[in-house]
């Protein structure tokens, strides 16, 4: 199985672009590319899916055993010409001083040569001890080729080039110009989402046309190919008859969702149906899972979209199960506030949002159930990890709120507490990933069903 890691030398050095266009440049060439991304993350992801035309799966030592990490892999690389995983942060950071989490673990792991890129901007005969010492950082990390980016022309590349050949044994496979047309626009959490950009697929073609033009893809091929087998996947899913019907919001407001997590709801007997919350109506369904995303930039098409968040006021109040994760929860609020611009929203929680310019919750997050969850997957004595991301918090949030966690780490709701219960709903601003520490998927379908089988 050829597989390759994109990682780089620190944040922010281009290596997601980079991606991006390596995987559409692959796909134009007849290459099944299957894309992953290391660690949370759900916007690399949607652009990565654009570009490779496959759904793009998170790999996350938090959330993730190394033998999950594996299986899952391989299982998904499979049919695969080769496996790309985009790294996040540096090569060797990490949350620990081990960096046992960090993209350098994550390589060892799935025995996978690394390709390093590094923003060449300011720097020449520099990039030799560099490259050198990260090699040496980690002899067990094998660094097999050098993408130079954002370079500051011919002669910038030519110097970089020599100096690498005469002190390091790393081959430079791609030189990249520093270019605007490289850019996508970025927000607070990143990238903007492609599924708000009307023109993802041509800015994913564009990056694709210049990065392929400026990387040598038969050169990255082969050393995609320096790898040793790995044991091919053994996979004990199954899946069941379809047994609820489970909305899910799908646009420009809500696109945070992790394939494997539909993947498992399916496999546990959900049908599930998307619809779009900012024009459709409420689709006919026995419960609803509403995930992340940027309600607050659609929430004047959110508030003009009456008659769904009726209709969705209407079925909580009626017991209908909900699961919503930070932008759901923001929705099913009373109001969202974001600079001097207010807008409705459903109205079914006892809040109100406000939007921050500074992160509130950002990160990994440790929970603990409270005895007052509605579909228990761990009990109220075992922690389990997930993730948060959210420049927004709660207000007027009335006294007498249940909560499904407690936060042992992270900032949730409010530093102690995540997960609002009303009625049927649980709501919450961390994510959850459906892994075999934490089969949330599961769970929920079974409280679906059970609730489907008390109104019948």
């Amino acid at each position: 199985m050829s597989r390759l890691m994109i990682s780089a030398a620190h944040k922010s050095s281009g290596k997601t672009t980079l991606s991006i266009g390596l995987c559409a440049a692959l796909r134009t060439q007849g290459v099944r590319v299957a894309p992953f991304k290391k660690g949370p993350d759900y916007i690399d992801p949607l652009w990565l899916a654009v570009a490779s035309g496959q759904a793009c799966y998170n790999l996350d030592f938090w959330t993730m055993g190394v033998g999950e990490i594996r299986e899952a892999f391989a299982r998904h690389a499979a049919s695969s010409d080769l496996a790309l995983v985009e790294g996040n942060k540096g090569l060797y950071d990490g949350v620990d001083l081990e960096g046992s989490n960090s993209n350098a673990a994550l390589a060892k792991c799935l025995e996978m040569p690394v390709v390093l890129v590094i923003d060449t901007q300011g720097i020449t005969r520099g990039i030799a001890p560099l490259v050198l010492g990260y090699q040496a950082f980690d002899p067990a990390v094998r660094i097999v080729g050098i993408i130079l980016n954002k370079v500051g022309g011919l002669r910038h590349e030519e110097k970089l080039r020599k100096v690498l050949a005469r002190y390091t044994d790393v081959p430079v496979v791609g030189a990249v110009a520093k270019d605007d047309r490289l850019m996508i626009l970025e927000r607070h959490l990143g990238l903007v989402p492609s599924n708000e950009s009307l023109t993802a697929r041509e800015r994913v073609d564009e990056i694709g046309r210049l990065v392929g033009s400026q990387v040598d893809l038969e050169a990255l091929q082969t050393l995609a190919r320096t790898v040793s087998p790995m044991a091919p996947c053994v996979s004990c899913a199954s899946s069941v008859a379809p047994r609820v019907r489970i909305g899910i919001p799908q646009d420009a407001a809500f696109a945070f969702y992790y394939p494997d997590d539909l993947d498992a709801l399916r496999s546990a007997g959900a049908e599930l149906l998307f619809f779009n919350a900012l024009h459709d109506p409420l689709p006919e369904v026995d419960g609803l899972f509403i995930g992340g995303g940027f309600p607050e930039v659609a929430m004047e098409a959110l508030e003009r979209n009456t008659s769904l968040r009726t209709a969705l006021h209407a079925a909580i109040e009626g017991g209908m199960p909900v699961y919503a994760e930070c932008g759901g929860l923001m929705y099913l609020s009373r109001r969202v506030q974001w600079g001097d611009r207010t807008c409705t929203m459903v109205g079914a929680l006892p809040a109100d949002v406000v939007m921050t310019d500074r992160p509130v919750g950002r990160g990994y997050v440790r929970l603990q159930e409270t005895a007052a969850h509605l579909w228990s997957v761990h009990g109220v004595s075992v922690e389990f990890s997930g993730h948060e991301f959210h420049y927004s918090r709660l207000e007027n949030l009335a006294s007498n709120v249940r909560f499904a966690y407690q936060i042992k780490r992270g900032s949730g709701i409010d530093g102690h507490h995540d997960g609002i219960i009303y009625r049927n709903v649980l709501a919450c601003y961390a994510h959850q990933r459906n892994t075999q520490a934490n089969p949330w998927a599961a769970s929920f379908v079974a409280f679906v069903h059970r609730k489907k089988i008390d109104r019948m």
